[in-house]
């Protein structure tokens, strides 16, 4: 690794501590920005959906209902993309600016989305975290194999909506709680407008996003093409494409409902560099002498996607919701590797391996929400079922070059998912007080049977099959207390659980074994905190947190079994303030000067098994970020931001060896981003607009990694640039 000079660390040092000042600042924020209008309380917020041309800042946390979902108590964050310029090349670096816990894995290029949150398993391809769009999974198949190869792309989103304990009561399985994207929805202010976007940048980057969107009468439409490309930094073999389209009606149904239909169609193709290492020696890639050579020179993933969802909304009167949904999409996982892969060295094997996963799901689910008045004070129930079929054939081929497109095959298996939850909440409200008890009962059942295992059949074994019957019971207890002003005391005490994924129940390799009572990994979520919304551009979120993670999957040997249980614990605080509205009493649409800022402090051990008193993956003693955004809505954002981690392993066996390292060394990230519209008028009689968009990643040029793999360490990118051009019409 590159040595950077003092003063270049002391700067960083020093820009990162003054950016963090309005943690102390938004703390005082009750009595420096006291005004005589009213205090605002959580729960008079509703989020609703905007339309891409819309630029309101919304709530930063969840209200108490929202629709025919209760979020009364949990742990709630609200990462709404109009407060910073737009985003670019899907940085998820940039987009969790505001937000403590939730790391991201960088890859050198964008094929798939790595993230965990409070150090709860590898972030590779998100397996530990239920990501959602419009409360729909997106995931391959979030029980068998849960992991995230499309995500929409971040023009297409108003908001991020994540919500860490208690989110399994919600949404079902996964420990580290549901991240979920809430997309645009169609202005029909004219039949048809216009937008479309153009970004050019370093390594041969281009973006281009481009809505078609209106209405008449009671129907809405937006359709939208999005494709980026590049090669990113990496000498050979990292290049990508991606093209994605989505199609949304929305038709009112009456005077307090609608129908909303979504179809959505992406392909991807993406090359995998492979890793690095920092040792020294005969056909060894060594990271001082150059982080951007290539291991895999073949390897490359591809995906296909498609999806429909209907969904019908309708509200009666004020007190009751009711959203039913159904879905059903296609996926497909295809990747060839190239044989004999190690840590940092350069690959020689003459063959290669081929993959095809597909996931073909149908599924429906329906929520309703009632309120009704016991004394003076409002009662909210919530009640729903979700019911998914999820069909997911694998198979594996031998190809006979190191680039072979089609090959011999060698294994194959039939593997599918039945799934029944059936859940509900009541909030319980006394003047200040809410206490919410919810539970949910989950039905899984999981069948792999193998058609075909070359290795296991050389091997003198037979082949396998097996049905997997899981009941898991799922309790909760949320409460809130009105205190301060505008703020509240929140608890949350909540279960969630991590089913056996396909490759636990059968693992492909000839002698491996799978323990006869591999259970559930369970997770018990405890949180206690305050969050407030003190005055006008200021709030606060502070909160203690413990996740105990019991029956975590493991080897021991050769055998696949529950190895452990893991306690993640720590202190989260994020604030934000407005500095200059301390100057001014006019609306939000006025010039703000916003500092925001959050750390979190994880001490994180496995407590008992084979990997005792060691350090989970990925579970950083300190993280912190903090930014400065200067925004004048319809005009101008301009944002300076900045991620600091400390050291952590990427793997749960701590290993550092003379080949194999799996520290990651802190490393401090900083990244400009600017958005300007450099031109407002008429074209035709139609307001139209020519936005310009800039930024520079990685301002400093910090040469770092936070990934690493079984293959070797993945670098991450040093200084690159983007600029383009947006026209509205």
């Amino acid at each position: 690794m590159q040595t950077q000079i003092p003063f270049t660390r002391s700067l960083h040092a020093a820009v990162l501590a003054a950016m963090a000042l309005p943690l102390a600042a938004a703390a005082q924020s009750a009595e420096v920005l006291a005004a005589p209008e009213q205090a605002l309380r959580l729960s008079d917020f509703t989020v609703v959906a905007e339309t891409i041309r819309d630029d309101k800042v919304q709530a930063p946390f969840m209200p108490q209902t929202q629709g025919a979902v209760s979020f009364t108590g949990k742990k709630t964050i609200v990462i709404d993309f109009d407060a910073m310029p737009q985003i670019q090349t899907d940085n998820y670096r940039q987009a969790f600016s505001k937000t403590p816990g939730l790391l991201t894995s960088e890859l050198s290029n964008a094929s798939l989305l790595s993230l965990n949150y409070r150090g709860i398993g590898d972030p590779h391809e998100s397996q530990n975290m239920l990501v959602l769009k419009d409360g729909i999974p997106f995931v391959l198949d979030p029980f068998g194999y849960p992991t995230v190869y499309y995500a929409p792309p971040f023009e297409s989103v108003d908001r991020l909506e994540f919500v860490a304990g208690g989110a399994a009561l919600l949404y079902g399985p996964q420990p580290s709680g549901t991240l979920n994207f809430v997309t645009h929805l169609p202005s029909r202010e004219h039949l048809a407008s216009l937008t479309t976007q153009h970004i050019f940048g370093s390594d041969n980057l281009y973006s281009t996003f481009s809505t078609l969107e209106g209405g008449i009468g009671g129907v809405g439409y937006l359709a939208h093409f999005d494709h980026r490309s590049g090669d990113s930094f990496r000498d050979r073999n990292s290049d990508f494409e991606l093209n994605g389209g989505s199609v949304k009606f929305v038709l009112d149904a009456g005077r307090d409902a609608r129908l909303i239909v979504d179809l959505d169609a992406y392909d991807a193709d993406s090359g995998e560099p492979g890793g690095l290492t920092l040792a020294r020696g005969a056909g060894l890639l060594t990271y001082e002498d150059a982080r951007t050579q290539t291991q895999n020179l073949h390897d490359r993933v591809r995906v296909e996607r498609t999806a429909a969802v209907v969904r019908y909304e309708r509200d009666f009167a004020a007190d009751a919701s009711l959203s039913a949904s159904v879905w059903a999409s296609k996926f497909s996982r295809f990747s060839k590797r190239q044989n004999g892969s190690a840590f940092g060295r350069a690959l020689t094997a003459n063959n290669n391996t081929l993959t095809l996963h597909e996931y073909y799901t149908t599924a429906g689910e329906v929520r309703y929400r009632r309120d009704y008045t016991r004394g003076d004070d409002r009662q909210t129930f919530v009640v729903g079922a979700t019911a998914m079929q999820i069909d997911s054939p694998i198979s594996n081929r031998r190809g006979a070059t190191a680039d072979a497109e089609a090959g011999v095959r060698t294994y194959q298996a039939e593997r599918d998912s039945q799934y029944l939850a059936l859940f509900g909440e009541h909030v319980f409200r006394s003047g200040k007080l809410t206490v919410t008890p919810g539970a949910r009962l989950e039905f899984l059942r999981q069948h792999v049977n193998e058609g075909q295992n070359d290795a296991r059949t050389a091997a003198g074994r037979a082949l396998l099959v097996t049905t997997d019957r899981t009941t898991q019971p799922l309790a909760g207890l949320g409460s809130t207390y009105e205190f301060g002003r505008g703020g509240e005391f929140y608890a949350n005490v909540s279960t969630a659980y991590k089913p056996a994924t396909y490759g636990d129940l059968i693992p492909t390799g000839a002698a491996d074994t799978v323990s006869d009572r591999l259970e559930p990994g369970h997770v018990v979520n405890y949180e206690f905190g305050w969050r407030a919304r003190p005055a006008p551009g200021a709030w606060i979120d502070v909160s203690a947190f413990a996740i105990d993670y019991d029956n975590r999957f493991g080897r021991v040997g050769s055998n696949l079994q529950n190895v452990g249980r893991s306690l993640n614990q720590g202190i989260s605080a994020a604030a934000e303030i407005d500095l200059w509205r301390q100057f001014r009493s006019d609306d939000d649409q006025a010039l703000s000067l916003a500092w925001h800022g959050n750390v979190q402090l994880l001490d994180a051990e496995f407590v008992s098994g084979p990997l005792e008193g060691r350090t989970p993956q990925f579970a950083p003693k300190l993280s912190v970020r903090s930014g400065l955004v200067l925004r004048l809505p319809g005009r101008l954002k301009l944002a300076l931001l900045g991620t600091y981690l400390s050291e952590h392993f990427a793997d749960d066996g701590n290993t550092r060896t003379a080949t194999a390292d799996w520290l990651i060394p802190a490393y401090t990230v900083f990244d400009l981003t600017a958005e300007a519209y450099a031109w407002r008028g008429q074209i035709a009689g139609r307001d139209a607009a020519v936005a310009v968009l800039a930024g520079v990643n990685n301002l400093f040029d910090e040469d770092y990694w936070s990934r690493v793999r079984s293959n070797g360490i993945d670098p991450a990118n040093g200084r690159n640039f983007y600029a383009g051009l947006r026209f509205e019409f």
